[in-house]
């Protein structure tokens, strides 16, 4: 009998999982270019993480990630881009400490994979929820994982499908200790610079920051919306779509909303090809939820929730450039004029 054949599931799942992990270690950061004297190489801490959600956001984190220099282990329900076939399998692949980075839907989605997480895993790991969770949900989460000796970090994460590219912006709950692990990580996503990373406060409070972050947004890509409608409402203004340009540079309006809304029009001048309706994703609701908890008013992000309400109600113009800038940034899906 050979030796695979005496192997038992469990050992013959880690075999194969430590293989694959040998052929996916990084290549070395840095190498002596030829004819050149280099300079000293920037101090990396190398790092192994487990990504569970290869999706729009998750899939360009993995690619991101490893272009810094460190080992991700993906799994995603789809088999096509993940890197092990089972979460036990990624748990194994993985050298302890270990830290397992969750970018799933918020809710059920979340909450069982976590409980899954919180059987595999073990104490002095930990677990960093990446998604847009409800900031109430990291606490029950953070406490049901302490009592197994795991830690529990959220992060509130900006980009969209951009991230690859720019970075994406980081607002993390947790304990310090926690944190710190996971730092290289965050280093990696991140924008180059100063900017783009925050320590939040403890635990909820990146989901919390990302929430009002949301919110904000929703009332600028509202604000936008409104004037574009006016101006293609009048008959004196004949070119919008070149008026929208003429903001992006001088202005005080000038923004990456705006220079997305200038792709949209590009794209489809009258963005006739859209229907206008524009979903939510929630967390403009819970902003609103907690404005009233804490008596905070609201208005403009108030108004901006409920005009996405309306535009399911009849097809309108200015959810046409919601849809429009939804789509630009985050890859959200439209719906096409009938």
């Amino acid at each position: 009998m050979g030796r695979r054949a005496r192997q038992g599931p469990r050992q013959a799942r880690r075999t194969r999982a430590h293989r694959w992990l040998r052929r996916a270690r990084p290549r070395p950061l840095h190498r002596r270019p030829r004819g050149r004297v280099p300079h000293p190489p920037k101090e990396v801490t190398v790092m192994q993480l487990g990504l569970i959600g290869l999706g729009k956001m998750g899939g360009n984190m993995r690619e991101r990630i490893r272009r810094a220099g460190h080992t991700v282990v993906g799994y995603d329900r789809n088999p096509e881009v993940s890197d092990v076939s089972s979460l036990t399998e990624l748990v194994s692949a993985l050298e302890g400490p270990r830290v397992v980075w969750v970018m799933v839907p918020a809710g059920a989605a979340t909450q069982s994979t976590i409980d899954q997480l919180g059987e595999l895993l073990e104490p002095g790991d930990t677990v960093v929820d990446g998604g847009n969770s409800r900031w109430t949900d990291d606490e029950k989460h953070a406490e049901e994982l302490a009592a197994k000796g795991i830690g529990f970090v959220d992060a509130g994460v900006s980009g969209g499908v951009w991230g690859l590219k720019n970075g994406y912006a980081l607002m993390v709950g947790g304990d310090a200790e926690n944190i710190a692990k996971v730092q290289p990580i965050f280093d990696a996503l991140k924008p180059e610079g100063d900017a783009g990373f925050v320590h939040a406060g403890k635990v909820g409070a990146g989901h919390f920051s990302k929430m009002v972050h949301n919110g904000i947004e929703y009332a600028m890509m509202q604000a936008y919306a409104e004037g574009w409608e006016l101006l293609e409402k009048v008959h004196s203004v004949t070119d919008v779509r070149e008026v929208f340009r003429s903001w992006q540079e001088g202005t005080v309006i000038r923004s990456w909303l705006l220079d997305l809304a200038v792709n949209a029009l590009d794209d489809d001048e009258h963005l006739e090809k859209l229907r206008g309706y524009a979903d939510d994703s929630g967390e403009g609701r819970w902003t609103v939820e907690a404005a009233i908890d804490n008596a905070v008013p609201l208005p403009a992000i108030t108004a901006s929730l409920f005009a996405r309400f309306a535009s399911r109600q009849d097809d309108s113009p200015q959810m046409k450039m919601i849809a429009a800038l939804r789509n630009q940034f985050g890859g959200h899906a439209v719906e096409s004029a009938k």
